[in-house]
């Protein structure tokens, strides 16, 4: 069963006329479609309002913690993609770690260059911490360039001073924008849906002018000691493989505790299709497990008053 779920998902993921680094009126909507691809359940709702004066989406359902959050940045290789659309996957995420969601709306590229969305993310994150909800009460995730973007909050979040969040998600992040990670060329051939070409476009939209091995800009070049702990996913047929293994080790050797999961046989952020493929539903499950572990403690009531 699930290697035809598996044979299914990427037959669909090839059938898309998605084009990662085609032109971006023609790709937007694509993208939006496809983020649409994990659906919103029935008892999810939706909010707009503003943190920090950034736009982001509160995403609730029944039954939610409202004492346990999830600060979420969407994927798009940073030129596409919005909080509504990955409203579903950010939700399903919440529904598993028994917590609520808030999405961030920031800036897309290339209309809005590096640094944009990490400034949009730092100031939204600020924003909720200036709220009154203690950072014990924060977790963070995102996927793919939201991944990515969530590493670099980190690290601004450090630099400016402010508390990290409890702990991180990330679902197949892409952390470095020179793209010299080698299953960029060895798994190119399994890879149903991102090619290398189209993310270096999208990388040259982001960074601009500025080099992309800078490590705001490719956080896994960055200096990654003092972030929360980290859990990330990724699957093998993914050209962004070596971003997720990579990651995982330099974290290590900058003493931050972190887990990696890679799935075999599933593409970039497989999380997306959890009502059809098996590991894509245990994956989330992991993750969910891995936040609720992390924001329990926090938000249990104390005795003492």
């Amino acid at each position: 069963m699930s290697q035809d779920q598996k044979t299914a998902l990427d037959a669909l993921l090839r059938e898309l006329p998605l084009d990662l680094g085609g032109d971006l009126d023609v790709q937007r909507p694509l993208v939006e479609e496809l983020m649409r691809q994990a659906p919103l359940a029935d008892d999810v709702t939706l909010a707009d309002r503003t943190l920090g004066g950034i736009a982001v989406v509160d995403i609730g359902f029944s039954g939610n913690n409202p004492d346990a959050l999830i600060f979420y940045l969407h994927g798009g290789a940073f030129a596409m993609g919005s909080a509504r659309a990955g409203a579903g996957l950010a939700s399903e995420l919440a529904r598993r770690a028994h917590a609520r969601s808030v999405s961030v709306d920031y800036r897309l590229a290339p209309e809005h260059p590096f640094p944009a969305g990490v400034d949009d993310g730092l100031a939204a994150y600020r924003g909720l911490l200036d709220s009154g909800v203690a950072p014990a009460r924060i977790a963070v995730a995102g996927e793919s360039a939201g991944a990515g973007l969530v590493v670099g909050v980190l690290i601004a979040a450090r630099e400016a001073g402010l508390p990290q969040p409890t702990a991180a998600v990330l679902f197949s992040p892409w952390v470095d924008l020179t793209l010299s990670g080698a299953t960029t060329q060895t798994k190119a051939a399994v890879d149903p849906a991102v090619t290398s070409d189209g993310l270096r476009r999208r990388a040259g939209d982001y960074a601009g002018a500025r080099d992309p091995a800078a490590g705001a800009i490719s956080p896994l070049f960055a200096d990654l000691r003092g972030l929360a702990p980290l859990l990330i996913q990724s699957g093998s047929h993914e050209v962004l493989l070596a971003d997720a293994t990579r990651l995982a080790a330099a974290a290590a050797e900058a003493d931050v505790e972190v887990r990696l999961e890679v799935t075999p046989g599933v593409p970039h952020v497989f999380q997306a299709f959890a009502g059809i493929l098996d590991e894509a539903e245990a994956a989330l499950v992991n993750a969910g497990d891995f936040l609720h572990a992390h924001l329990e403690p926090a938000a249990r009531p104390n005795p003492a008053g």
